[in-house]
Protein backbone atom coordinates (compact mmCIF):
# COMPACT_ATOMS: atom_id res chain seq x y z
CA UNK A 1 0.00 0.00 0.00
CA UNK A 2 1.53 3.27 -1.23
CA UNK A 3 1.24 6.34 1.45
CA UNK A 4 2.20 9.87 1.75
CA UNK A 5 2.06 13.02 3.97
CA UNK A 6 2.88 16.20 3.68
CA UNK A 7 3.78 18.85 6.94
CA UNK A 8 3.60 22.41 6.24
CA UNK A 9 6.14 24.62 8.02
CA UNK A 10 5.28 27.96 8.43
CA UNK A 11 7.61 29.40 10.82
CA UNK A 12 11.40 30.00 10.19
CA UNK A 13 11.43 28.18 7.38
CA UNK A 14 14.77 29.63 5.60
CA UNK A 15 16.80 27.74 8.91
CA UNK A 16 14.59 24.66 8.87
CA UNK A 17 15.52 24.02 5.65
CA UNK A 18 19.00 24.35 6.28
CA UNK A 19 19.03 22.22 9.58
CA UNK A 20 16.98 19.48 7.01
CA UNK A 21 19.25 19.99 3.26
CA UNK A 22 22.49 17.37 4.84
CA UNK A 23 19.96 14.70 5.89
CA UNK A 24 19.32 11.21 4.00
CA UNK A 25 16.22 11.71 1.86
CA UNK A 26 15.52 8.35 1.20
CA UNK A 27 15.96 5.84 3.64
CA UNK A 28 18.58 2.93 3.33
CA UNK A 29 16.05 0.63 2.86
CA UNK A 30 14.51 2.76 0.79
CA UNK A 31 10.71 2.26 1.68
CA UNK A 32 10.18 5.71 2.10
CA UNK A 33 11.08 9.16 1.24
CA UNK A 34 10.64 12.85 1.66
CA UNK A 35 11.61 16.07 -0.10
CA UNK A 36 11.55 19.82 0.28
CA UNK A 37 9.23 22.30 -1.63
CA UNK A 38 9.89 26.22 -0.72
CA UNK A 39 6.86 28.40 -1.15
CA UNK A 40 7.30 32.20 -0.36
CA UNK A 41 5.79 31.94 2.93
CA UNK A 42 6.12 27.79 4.03
CA UNK A 43 8.33 24.86 3.75
CA UNK A 44 6.59 21.79 2.67
CA UNK A 45 7.77 18.34 3.19
CA UNK A 46 6.66 15.72 0.88
CA UNK A 47 6.67 12.19 2.54
CA UNK A 48 6.07 8.39 0.36
CA UNK A 49 6.33 5.41 2.01
CA UNK A 50 5.14 1.98 0.83
CA UNK A 51 4.24 1.01 3.82
CA UNK A 52 2.63 2.17 7.39
CA UNK A 53 5.61 1.22 9.03
CA UNK A 54 7.71 3.47 6.79
CA UNK A 55 5.37 6.31 6.51
CA UNK A 56 5.68 6.53 10.67
CA UNK A 57 9.19 5.96 10.59
CA UNK A 58 9.67 9.02 8.47
CA UNK A 59 7.41 11.48 10.27
CA UNK A 60 9.10 10.65 13.68
CA UNK A 61 12.24 11.12 12.42
CA UNK A 62 10.92 14.55 10.32
CA UNK A 63 9.52 15.43 14.04
CA UNK A 64 12.10 14.44 16.04
CA UNK A 65 14.46 17.10 14.75
CA UNK A 66 11.74 20.08 14.41
CA UNK A 67 11.21 19.47 18.26
CA UNK A 68 14.91 19.94 18.59
CA UNK A 69 15.10 22.97 16.58
CA UNK A 70 11.86 24.07 18.46
CA UNK A 71 13.54 23.16 22.25
CA UNK A 72 17.00 24.84 20.75
CA UNK A 73 15.54 27.81 20.01
CA UNK A 74 13.69 28.20 23.15
CA UNK A 75 16.26 27.99 25.09
CA UNK A 76 19.06 30.24 23.15
CA UNK A 77 16.48 32.74 23.51
CA UNK A 78 16.26 32.84 27.01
Amino acid sequence: MKLSSEIIVKEDIHNIQKLFEPEEKIFDNQRASYELKKNKDELVFKISAEDSTALKAVLNSITKLLSVYEKTKSVVKE
